[in-house]
């Protein structure tokens, strides 16, 4: 399974490349902003996404939106400092089938990836 990890900073990427290697997926590709992320996930396909909120060019939240729009099902799960109750739940309503908040032990995000992708499967 290839994932699709979201983040403008390269250091986060690097964290949740980790946390998708301990969860057992290794070919990860990376964006560093919503408009990467939704033209990445409109030219391949992806088992799993993991989407951070803010960031430039396009938000995250915005970014969920057109992949949902364009009809696309692949797992999503938004990694973000957005902790507020009705940023959690427009997430969900948006599609997002999980969320975890930064900053987060890493073994916590593993356990919200397979979680995830058992639900998903």
């Amino acid at each position: 399974m290839k994932a699709l990890v979201v983040d403008d900073s390269a250091v986060m990427r690097k964290v949740m490349a980790g946390a998708l290697a301990r969860a057992g997926i290794e070919d990860v590709a990376q964006a560093a902003d919503g408009k990467e992320a939704v033209d990445a996930a409109m030219a391949e396909e992806f088992g799993l996404i993991l989407l951070d909120w803010n960031m430039p060019n396009m938000l995250g939240i915005d970014a969920l939106k057109a992949i949902r729009a364009a009809g696309r099902t692949v797992p999503i799960i938004m990694v973000t400092t957005e902790a507020e109750r009705t940023r959690v739940i427009e997430a969900l309503k948006a599609g997002a089938n999980n969320y975890v908040i930064k900053p987060f032990e890493p073994a916590a995000i593993v356990t919200k990836i397979q979680e995830t992708l058992a639900k998903a499967a």
